[in-house]
């Protein structure tokens, strides 16, 4: 497995474990439809005699997800170089998927086919059929904030089946979970739903999930959860456990949320998001006390993202947003659930408390952007990071190979965080690694804005100003750094490699 299954109090992304086929390999019955399952009498939410038929149906519709993934595990240091080398090594993982189309398409979670620390796509995806064929699958799109993704296998005329909204179902309702639990194949397990819309504490757009005491251990992640008449209503995607494996309380992401997502991922565009561009916290019983307010309504604004929605329309930090769009703001209903769901370029009322006083303003939503870049806007500088080769570009390789830092752009967010003015120019040190630059001063959060006096604004202009630099025949450039509340200074660094 990718990473060790802990015991923790909440198993976020339980799904991903080792995964064996079983069965009889043979030719899948050509298929001109999705599954349609015969009921032999069995009454639609009734506790039925078995689950045999319904079971017999659908499997050969769920398929199992092997995937191989190289990763750093240390790094190594040459004492007569004083080079630093990452030490990989292969790592395999996998889940459960089930196929949406006659020609290949599988919906499986995205954290069954990515890997490493920053999520990165896994090197290689297998995908075994129920009846023990197995094919390469290409990864045709992911999306990690609802953790879904979509691969093809090159096959036609396999069993596939159709996702419905949960919105007729009810708690109480028999579902069953099919996949590849702790690598055992093909596994069905039945309970019922017991709860809709459940809020665990996860924000963003996608924090709702069906609720199910059906057994869902590691492996069943990305399977389908059914119900009677056949229709997937949830993606598993996780469990709650002190144990790190079932104890009946698992999630499984509603259809309602994923179909979205999959539609635009086989159009090939990112799913759009309503974004407002702050940062937020509850407001707490304490917090309420303060103020003289309820506890639990509303939430706390913490920051403001220059230049985005919120900022646009005059929020400001320390107000309290009540309502969003009329809708009240509460610990199961939260701003950023109501935001994210909004379709970006909607103008919207926002009702809030400034300093104890009612108001109310007006937002047009803005986009949210990639999970990558508002990762950079909660910039720390103090933060401790260690390089990570998986997907690196040819000018990071480039940068890190010559100076042994690793930069990002710079953004007006960024450069606030920084304290530095938005006339500031260049790039930003994300890893300062321990090589030339770093033994010249260089640290994280540096602001690299010129080299050999030419100025430089991104790390193509950064690779080419080294490369040139070594076409030269030169051994060292000059940097010019800005830091937090001092003037440029420059630091030469010798080029490695």
């Amino acid at each position: 497995m990718r990473y060790a299954y802990g015991v923790t109090a909440l198993l976020l992304l339980s799904g991903s474990a080792f995964a064996l086929s079983t069965g009889d390999p043979g030719p899948a019955a050509a298929m001109q439809g999705p599954v349609t399952i015969a009921q032999s009498g069995l009454a639609p939410r009734g506790a039925p005699n078995s689950f045999a038929d319904l079971a017999a149906q659908l499997q050969p519709a769920v398929v199992n997800i092997a995937t191989k993934q190289k990763v750093q595990v240390a790094t190594s240091f040459n004492p007569f170089t004083g080079e630093r080398r990452p030490v990989t090594q292969e790592q395999q993982s996998g889940g459960s998927g089930f196929f949406i189309s006659a020609d290949g398409l599988i919906v499986t979670n995205n954290h069954v086919v990515a890997g490493g620390p920053r999520g990165e796509a896994v090197d290689e995806v297998t995908v075994t059929l129920f009846d023990g064929r197995e094919f390469k699958a290409e990864i045709l799109g992911r999306d990690a904030t609802s953790d879904l993704a979509l691969l093809k296998v090159k096959v036609t005329g396999v069993p596939y089946v159709e996702m419905e909204t949960s919105e007729n179902n009810r708690v109480g309702d028999w579902v069953i979970a099919i996949g590849n639990p702790l690598g055992l194949g093909s596994t069905v397990t039945a309970g019922i739903i017991s709860a809709l819309q459940r809020n665990i504490g996860a924000g963003g757009a996608y924090d709702r999930f069906i609720q199910t005491d059906t057994a869902i251990n590691p492996g069943n992640s990305g399977g389908p959860l059914f119900n009677l008449q056949g229709k997937v209503i949830g993606i598993n995607n996780r469990l709650i456990s002190p144990v790190g494996a079932n104890i009946g309380v698992g999630f499984a992401i509603p259809a309602e949320e994923a179909i979205p997502v999959i539609d635009s991922l086989r159009k090939g565009v990112r799913p759009e998001r309503g974004y407002l561009g702050i940062g937020i916290q509850p407001v707490g019983a304490d917090m309420a006390d303060a103020l003289g307010i309820d506890k639990n309504k509303g939430e706390f604004v913490t920051r403001i993202v220059q230049g985005e929605a919120a900022d646009k329309a005059g929020l400001k930090e320390g107000d309290i947003v009540l309502k969003v769009n009329g809708r009240d703001v509460t610990p199961d209903d939260t701003l950023s659930y109501i935001v994210a769901n909004i379709k970006p370029g909607t103008k919207i009322p926002l009702d809030i408390l400034r300093e104890g006083k009612p108001m109310r303003i007006t937002a047009t939503v803005g986009t949210r952007p990639s999970e990558e870049k508002l990762a950079q806007s909660t910039f720390d500088p103090d933060e401790n990071k260690d390089f990570d080769q998986q997907g690196d570009n040819a000018d990071s390789k480039t940068i890190r190979e010559a100076l042994g830092v690793s930069v990002i752009a710079l953004d007006p967010e960024i450069a606030r965080q920084l304290g530095m003015g938005t006339d500031v120019k260049g790039v930003v040190v994300d890893i300062a690694g321990s090589g030339s630059a770093a033994q010249a001063g260089i640290r994280r959060g540096d602001v690299l804005v010129s080299v050999n006096y030419k100025a430089v604004t991104n790390s193509a202009q950064l690779a080419a100003a080294i490369a040139e630099a070594k076409k030269a025949g030169r051994n060292a450039v000059l940097l010019g750094v800005k830091r937090r509340g001092a003037p440029t200074q420059y630091a030469t660094v010798r080029i490695d490699g």
